[in-house]
């Protein structure tokens, strides 16, 4: 009995001590089942706050074939389900591996009442799928998740970090029939909800401009068709579309093609929307006036080794002119008053051969080669938009500095990112790279380009009541080492109000037919529907700066629903009593339109119209007291507050 009780000891000890970490990994193994619980993908929001993208509840069925007992009685069911074959369910039961998934991404009311355990070895696992309820609407620059939820394409890939969030876990215990079930005090770590992402896009402003591009794409015949809109003043992208797009909730099923952001990976030759980089290095240094003519040689020109062709005959035309009528001839004979590295230097001060910085992967840097490579006819093919390959936000890019005062600013996609306590973690302020010219230079290329549409190629570009600036391209497309005569590229870019813009859209279409090919006919017709959508719609359009006696403008108090008409000074009769005479000695001033604007531009107004202002807080104007639309003392202390 004494040995037979020693022999129980020395083996308690083995069991407990020398070996008791190895039994207690098998008994939880045994009795304890550790289950993953994911964490919530964050969402992603347009500027105003509304959602881009849902996550909604899905189930995953997988099944050990080798321990499914009645499997033509599974496969039936599930084929009475779903739809799909019976044999499609039958070849995966009888696979000899140990996993198959039956179906994932399947909805609950598809599922209905099927329950794992009345099927020994199938699993139905509850997760989240992503869900884009608009569909087509910013496609690209959403990109997509894939079936584990990781992103694989546009902001989803780029921002997957912030957006998944970090799963939690918990033990659970197993009872004796194989039933899982958790139990209180069982260890547990709670899942991190990913975080929020709001981007500067607008929803509104992306709808419309995919609605034109597409219209425009069908009536022109093109191959496709590329736009942006954005603040020229602080960057932000308002929206960035290409036509044909996808819609990312069945992205396996588009052509991959169509799901690249063209506006950042693909470039092209500009044509004459590259003339405004040549018009800066010709005013720079004072070289040459706006006013200094040039012979333009009746529309052809032996330019070295080869003929160069306006698409009307031009004489004698001064520097501003050969910008409003587009001359090759006179753009090339104003640049070889300055030579190539003066070209070359401004090219790059605008930031073309160099990436932009936007937070998107992908982007390419374009093409512009050193000037010690070009040839003898580089100089004038470049002036021109030619040999050189740009990108469609380089562009745009390029242009916002012209339009906000010569200022190359990092254009903005993402506003800020906030985690689940409403804490921000990440944002994006406007950043300025560098100046490019001084005030003075770019005022009179902003004045050039406001010619261009009253009296020039961008014609149809105009609308009525509102001071558009801008551009017309068209540009032959190289192919087979040689520039066709029947593929072209047509583009157009402007910005408005001209004397203080506020919003700059680019559009380019590719291989349009005739005459659509030409910038004017093409692209500057989209411009002008996708423009006067905005305006008609959105009330964060200041409307022009206008003279005293013709002030006059509709707008929308956000503060009510009630559609209210800023008096008219243009006609008296709309004038109440004894304001007329007040008004006529500028006693008495209208507060203007702030709200929406960013600081710099609301403090300009407000200066301009001869009000001192107080500002609280910083962003862009969310508020203002007094409303806009009173009438009141000039030198009235105008309060914004900023958000």
């Amino acid at each position: 009995m004494i040995i037979s009780w020693a022999g129980l000891c020395v083996r308690l000890f083995q069991v407990q001590i020398l070996n008791g970490h190895q039994y207690q990994s098998e008994l939880k193994l045994q009795s304890q089942k550790k289950q993953f619980i994911h964490a919530s993908r964050g969402n992603i929001y347009d500027r105003k706050s509304r959602i881009l993208t849902r996550n909604i509840i899905h189930f995953t069925l997988s099944v050990n074939p080798n321990k499914v007992q009645n499997k033509y009685e599974l496969a039936k069911i599930l084929s009475e389900k779903t739809g799909s074959p019976i044999e499609k369910y039958l070849h995966k039961l009888n696979s000899k591996s140990n996993f198959e998934y039956l179906e994932r991404n399947l909805q609950k009311e598809i599922l209905g009442t099927l329950e794992a355990n009345s099927y020994p070895g199938l699993k139905i696992e509850r997760n989240y799928r992503r869900y884009y309820p608009h569909k087509e609407v910013a496609a690209q620059v959403l990109g997509y998740t894939n079936y584990d939820g990781i992103g694989i394409s546009g902001i989803e890939k780029d921002f997957n970090q912030y957006l998944k969030g970090a799963r939690g876990w918990v033990l659970k215990t197993k009872g004796w029939s194989g039933k899982v079930q958790y139990k209180s005090g069982m260890p547990i770590k709670k899942p991190v909800s990913g975080n929020n992402i709001q981007l500067t896009l607008d929803l509104e402003y992306q709808s419309i401009l995919e609605e034109e591009l597409l219209k425009r794409k069908s009536e022109t015949d093109a191959v496709s068709a590329t736009g942006i809109i954005m603040d020229p003043q602080t960057g932000e992208i308002f929206a960035m579309a290409s036509i044909p797009g996808f819609n990312n909730n069945s992205f396996s099923t588009s052509n991959p093609n169509y799901h690249r952001i063209r506006s950042i990976t693909d470039q092209f030759e500009p044509g004459s929307t590259f003339k405004v980089v040549s018009l800066l290095s010709v005013l720079k240094d004072n070289g040459i006036a706006l006013n200094d003519e040039f012979n333009c040689e009746n529309g052809e020109y032996q330019y070295h080794s080869i003929p160069i062709r306006d698409h009307e005959e031009y004489g004698m035309l001064t520097t501003s002119q050969i910008i409003h009528h587009s001359s090759n001839i006179g753009i090339i004979k104003m640049i070889e008053k300055v030579g190539p590295k003066t070209l070359y230097n401004i090219s790059r001060e605008f930031g073309f051969g160099s990436k932009t910085g936007i937070s998107l992967d992908g982007e390419i840097a374009g093409k512009l080669n050193p000037y010690m490579e070009w040839s003898s006819v580089s100089l004038g093919q470049i002036a021109m938009g030619h040999e050189i390959g740009v990108t469609a936000l380089q562009l745009a890019t390029a242009y916002s500095a012209i339009a906000n005062g010569g200022y190359l600013v990092k254009p903005r996609l993402v506003k800020q990112i906030i985690d689940e306590n409403n804490n921000v973690v990440y944002n994006e302020k406007p950043t300025i790279i560098r100046r490019i010219a001084n005030e003075n230079t770019i005022e009179n290329i902003r004045k050039t380009l406001r010619g261009v549409v009253t009296h020039g190629t961008g014609k149809n570009a105009e609308i009525s009541g509102w001071k558009i600036a801008g551009k017309t391209g068209t540009a032959q497309k190289w192919k087979n080492g040689r520039y066709s005569n029947d593929l072209f590229i047509s583009n157009f870019i402007g910005f408005f109000p001209y004397d203080d813009p506020q919003l700059l859209a680019f559009i380019m279409l590719d291989e349009p037919k005739q005459p659509f090919h030409w910038g004017s006919e093409g692209a500057a017709v989209a411009f002008r529907r996708i423009v006067k959508r905005i305006i008609n719609m959105d009330d964060y359009i200041v409307p022009p700066k206008l003279e005293m006696d013709e002030y006059h403008y509709t707008s929308y108090d956000k503060d009510s629903s009630e559609k209210k008409e800023i008096l008219a000074l243009k006609d008296p009769i709309q004038l109440p009593p004894n304001l007329s005479t007040t008004l006529k000695y500028n006693i008495k001033s209208i507060v203007p339109e702030l709200r929406g604007l960013s600081m710099r531009k609301a403090i300009n107004i407000l200066h301009a119209n001869g009000f001192k202002y107080k500002i609280k807080g910083n962003g862009q104007v969310e508020w203002q007291s007094p409303k806009p639309g009173a009438i009141v003392d000039k030198e009235t202390i105008c309060i914004i507050g900023m958000q």
